[in-house]
């Protein structure tokens, strides 16, 4: 089992930086794939990046490919998202969480979450 724990959101300007952090405990986090997703007030949670265990295999939204960078440090049971290019439609609530297998998209399989924090950027 494990526990994420999201942090890094705040206020940031249009075409600005901000890089997520998700703390997960436990010690069998390498055992686990991870995702970002988030959600605005009112609309369904969307899927960001997701990444497997051993960092091999990634795959993001269309939304964000090229501006936003998912990784993940095993050995500090934390897996980053790198946040690049900001723009007003990517404030939302980030939400990190984890899976058993690399689901990619799929939310209903991730079976571990995190409370989320929230990023806003300014136009």
């Amino acid at each position: 089992q494990v526990q994420p724990v999201e942090s890094g959101g705040g206020l940031v300007q249009a075409g600005g930086s901000l890089r997520l952090s998700c703390a997960a405990s436990g010690r069998t986090f390498s055992s686990y794939s991870m995702g970002w997703f988030r959600q605005v007030p009112g609309k369904e949670r969307e899927f960001v990046a997701a990444i497997s265990r051993g960092g091999g295999s990634i795959y993001y939204a269309d939304s964000v490919k090229g501006r936003f960078t998912i990784s993940r440090d095993n050995a500090k049971n934390t897996m980053y998202l790198q946040m690049t290019s900001l723009k007003s439609e990517d404030t939302a609530v980030y939400f990190c969480a984890a899976a058993q297998g690399f689901y990619r998209d799929l939310a209903e399989k991730y079976a571990y979450w995190g409370q989320g924090t929230q990023v806003t950027v300014s136009s």
